[in-house]
């Protein structure tokens, strides 16, 4: 016998040894079983093949018919709708314990206010979408196809300078009106994503998107506000595809002006600013020369990849040098004249304003980055006008701040150089020759009041730069409004006149003769009137508001005060 066989019978003798003998009673010796034994007499039917007995708590009881669901990919495509989305009726809305209120929105007001009303509410009080965009099918399009769709156009508002509300406001109208009505859009600076989850039970589906490159093209940012407002609008059908090309065509638009009428552009607001404090003909000329060689270097430096930090810094030192050269040349001319107007072509005025709206209306990262940015543009400005400065100064030129501060006695030309000064920002800007009218009336109006209020009121600069700017921010905010399109080609130009380049320039001066406790101040009066341009134009929109009719019965909800806690 092998070793193996004779293992084999010692192994079914020790198994057998734990085993009860065949017929031993219930009280024999050898009775003791498992206390999980079956008893005696209780028959259970075994299914073929089962290996326990013991069932999970979330098994079907035996007796309830249930119907299968049919076998379907648990994962599901990237492109395929949730099983509960349907552009025809929507899944209903998270109800919450104290019921839902009642909203009523009205739609003869812009989209953008019942937008706006519906992103401070809760996501269970938002009421269901008005109308919904006719697709090819009826089950609606693919749930990304419409993110992706509206992160590239929230691309565009963002890229082109607008506010974070109005961005989020505009991409909520966007999923609104393909049936998406229960999103969450979430801007920065430079990154935009949006969620949107049919129900409590299905998965949400999130996507993003990041703005590399940024430019100011305000009919660009028209046609953008064209295409959500009849998409937003009940009557015009606009399918998924149509939006695409639509917003294609928009990305390849060409710009309306050439690059010869925006450095022409430059120089007439370089010239119009040296008027505004106290500039003649001469002075006029020699800001505009200065004005259109600093915008030529800085579109060369751009050629090369250099980032705009030096662009602005290159850009600065033309004028700055023209007005040195003068002094030297010992012409008898306001030096300090050219070298503030060409400050006035380069102070980042839309980003400053921008920047303030982000931080009142709540989006404070991006506030952040925005006013970062609007630092690092004024460093850079800084910069080279101090190096220029600094060179006259030891060469003996000899440049008296007080020359600038005398503004011209004759209102009429004050104000035919504040509205000349609007008129060629709104053309850098690359507005609509529509628009340029009203921002060229508009800045008119500002300069009015602001002289109005300072020179024959005696009002402090900060105020009436304040008031001015309310009312830009008011009728721009109206032309909007009746327009059915963005406030910034209404407002941001008209705020030209009231930038504070002669503030700055003397705070520069000042250090660069060593007079660095003077120049602070100054600097600080520049910082303030920058302050109350923007809060001015914030404050004047909000106003608007309040008085007119919104898209809401009730009144529009804002972040409540934290007291700290």
């Amino acid at each position: 016998m092998t070793e193996a066989e004779d293992r084999k019978p010692r192994s079914d003798e020790a198994r057998n040894a734990f085993l009860p003998p065949a017929g031993t009673g219930v009280d024999g010796d050898m009775s003791t079983t498992s206390e999980f034994a079956i008893p005696d007499g209780l028959a259970l039917h075994r299914a073929a093949g089962a290996e326990s007995e013991t069932t999970s708590e979330f098994a079907v009881p035996q007796g309830l018919d249930v119907h299968a669901a049919p076998a379907v990919d648990q994962e599901g495509s990237a492109f395929t709708p949730p099983s509960t989305y349907s552009s025809k009726h929507a899944p209903t809305a998270f109800t919450p314990p104290s019921g839902i209120p009642v909203v009523s929105l009205t739609k003869d007001v812009p989209w953008q206010d019942r937008m706006r009303t519906m992103l401070r509410m809760p996501v269970a009080e938002r009421p269901a979408p008005e109308a919904i965009q006719r697709g090819a099918d009826e089950s609606g399009p693919a749930v990304p196809r419409v993110l992706d769709l509206t992160l590239r156009i929230g691309e565009l508002l963002l890229a082109g300078g607008e506010g974070a509300e109005d961005v989020e406001a505009a991409m909520f109208a966007v999923c609104r009106s393909y049936g998406l009505d229960r999103c969450e859009p979430n801007v920065t600076f430079t990154l935009l994503a949006i969620s949107y989850q049919p129900s409590l039970v299905d998965d949400p589906v999130t996507a993003s998107r990041t703005v590399r490159r940024r430019g100011t093209d305000y009919t660009r940012l028209a046609a953008v506000y064209q295409l959500v407002d009849d998409l937003s609008d009940h009557e015009t059908a606009v399918s998924l595809e149509e939006a695409y090309r639509r917003l294609a065509e928009i990305r390849r638009n060409r710009h309306p002006y050439p690059g010869w009428a925006l450095t022409g552009a430059s120089g007439l607001l370089a010239g119009a600013a040296s008027v505004l404090v106290g500039g003649d003909l001469i002075v006029f000329v020699a800001a505009a020369l200065g004005a259109m060689l600093g915008d030529r270097l800085a579109w060369l430096c751009a050629g090369r990849g250099l980032p705009e930090f030096y662009q602005f810094t290159v850009a600065a030192t033309p004028p700055a040098a023209i007005g040195i050269a003068l002094t030297l040349a010992h012409v008898d001319v306001k030096a300090s004249a050219v070298i503030t107007g060409g400050l006035f072509a380069l102070l980042p005025g839309r980003a400053l304003v921008a920047g303030v709206q982000d931080g009142l209306t709540g989006f404070y990262i991006t506030a952040s980055a925005r006013l970062l940015e609007v630092m690092y543009f004024f460093v850079g400005i800084v910069a080279g006008v101090l190096l220029v400065l600094y060179f006259g100064v030891q060469l003996g030129a000899r440049l008296n701040p007080d020359q600038a501060l005398g503004a011209s006695d004759d209102p009429v030309m004050m104000i035919g150089a504040s509205m000349l000064l609007s008129l060629a920002f709104a053309v850098l800007l690359q507005q609509e020759r529509s628009t340029v009218m009203w921002v060229t009336l508009n800045g008119g109006v500002a300069w009015v009041v602001f002289g109005a209020m300072h020179y024959v009121g005696d009002i402090s600069p900060v105020a009436s730069t304040a008031a001015a700017a309310g009312l830009v921010g008011l009728f721009g905010q109206l032309l909007s409004r009746y327009q059915f399109a963005s406030a910034l080609p209404y407002t941001t130009a008209a705020i030209g006149p009231l930038l504070p380049g002669s503030a700055t320039y003397f705070g520069l001066l000042a250090i660069a003769q060593n007079e660095v406790d003077e120049g602070l101040v100054s600097l600080s009066k520049a910082v303030a009137l920058a302050m109350a341009i923007a809060i001015g134009v914030n404050l004047g929109s909000e106003i608007s508001r309040m008085f007119l009719r919104i898209g809401s019965a009730e009144k529009r909800r804002a972040a409540k005060r934290t007291r700290g806690f």
